[in-house]
């Protein structure tokens, strides 16, 4: 699969997991084994001591250290940075990254009107996150009028992906993959009239992708490619701590719960004492880490961010856990290249 001028010889990008689970180990590895490795900007200098007091500043230092360290491991490689739109000083992350060189901005978690700008007189592509036509034409038509500029790809991520989800609690409890499949069809036909006056314009569907059989059958669809996280998270190269990585394969089917996050999105995650205790009415509200714009801090029950940290830690009965609809499958640790050799 070709991004314009790159080459993604296996076409499965690993998608982007934030606080800490998708680093430049992750990332570094699958864009070695011929993928798309895809760093997660989000709190991303959670490891540095400076972190606590100036957590944005730190995280633009890190930022560039990671895409240092993924493409030392990458041997060429092609490497991306997720970086939500709802981020705090969103725009200091796309210009940070530019600036480490890397070759993909990956943006969802809201419309990144103003990407094609941000990015203006480099060669990183730049592929939105939709989860509808009308959001993608309403994109589409403004980075045309605005910039003359189309996305290099889309990613099309449907409701059983893992995190926060741009679907409503009663959507994803109803909006079945099958179901889905009829707007991705419709997104992808979109793409294609686009490529009547443009270049070929990848589609990667993402969410409640795990095996090979899965990108077959969006391939049968129209699909370029699929977008991968749940399942690497149980590999060698993941970043998280191994309890992170045992709780995915500890946990059973019923343990995939759908949580209400502080920042205003519905979330899917593994049930813990965490998350009973929040149910329960427990405040861990301690300060503010300057994350997403979207939280509201006087109200919010816990920090997302410190809950995201504790997990990605190891500390998984003090932690958000989140994960894709299909965690409860993965029951071995595996490697970066076994996964892509059955995507090959």
């Amino acid at each position: 699969m070709k991004i314009k001028d790159l080459l993604i010889k296996i076409p499965v990008f690993q998608g982007g997991m934030g606080v800490g689970v998708s680093l430049s180990k992750l990332a570094g590895a699958v864009a070695k084994a011929g993928g798309l490795g895809v760093i997660s900007t989000a709190q991303i200098g959670f490891r540095k001591p400076e972190f606590l007091t100036n957590p944005i500043e730190t995280n633009l230092i890190a930022l560039k250290e990671e895409i240092k360290k993924a493409r030392d491991i990458a041997e060429g490689g092609v490497l991306g940075v997720n970086i939500m739109v709802a981020t705090r000083r969103y725009e200091d992350y796309v210009k940070a990254s530019v600036e480490a060189g890397i070759d993909v901005i990956i943006s969802g978690a809201g419309m990144p009107m103003d990407l094609p700008q941000l990015v203006e007189g480099s060669d990183v592509k730049i592929i939105p996150i939709v989860s509808s036509k009308k959001a993608l034409d309403i994109l589409v038509r403004y980075w045309q009028k605005k910039y003359q500029r189309y996305p290099d790809a889309v990613i099309i991520e449907g409701p059983m992906a893992g995190g926060h989800l741009g679907f409503s609690k009663e959507e994803i409890g109803t909006l079945t993959k099958e179901k889905y499949d009829e707007e991705i069809v419709s997104i992808i036909d979109y793409v294609k009239s686009l490529e009547n006056v443009m270049s070929k314009i990848p589609v990667i569907v993402a969410g409640g992708i795990f095996e090979r059989e899965d990108m077959e059958h969006y391939k049968a669809l129209g699909a370029d490619g699929v977008q991968l996280a749940t399942r690497f998270v149980t590999t060698e190269e993941c970043d998280a701590d191994e309890r992170f990585k045992q709780a995915y394969i500890d946990a059973t089917k019923e343990d995939i719960v759908i949580i209400k996050s502080p920042v205003g999105l519905p979330g899917r995650a593994i049930h813990n004492a965490f998350i009973d205790r929040v149910r329960s009415g427990e405040r861990f509200m301690r300060g503010c880490r300057q994350c997403v714009k979207t939280c509201n801090v006087a109200n919010a029950p816990f920090c997302i961010t410190e809950a995201l940290i504790n997990a990605v830690k190891g500390k998984i009965e003090e932690g958000l856990i989140f994960c894709g609809s299909n965690a409860y499958r993965c029951k071995k640790i595996e490697t970066v290249r076994e996964i892509m050799e059955e995507f090959a």
